[in-house]
């Protein structure tokens, strides 16, 4: 009967030994995934940041006669109407 409570516990430790190493494993690879989630993240903020250069570029380079470019034109000329009214004023 000893012998067999021995053998328990023998099993029980080596049992315990090998949980706590995949457990080490665990919270290693939880640490790899939480770094390259956070690597991503940055990655996106820097191509969403490239995009909207981009676009900004994209409307500034319009041809003549697109709608951004119109909007622009647009948007000078009532800039230009304002600076003549407060020089008027």
């Amino acid at each position: 009967m000893l012998e067999s409570i021995r053998k328990d516990i023998e099993q029980l430790i080596a049992r315990y030994e090998a949980v706590k190493v995949e457990n080490e494993n665990l919270r290693q690879e939880l640490q790899a995934c939480k770094e390259t989630g956070n690597a991503q993240k940055a990655k996106i903020m820097e191509l969403e940041e490239e995009v909207s250069s981009l676009l900004l570029s994209q409307a500034f380079n319009a041809a003549p006669g697109s709608d951004a470019k119109a909007k622009l034109d647009s948007l000078i000329k009532e800039i230009d109407r304002c600076i003549s009214a407060l020089e008027e004023s």
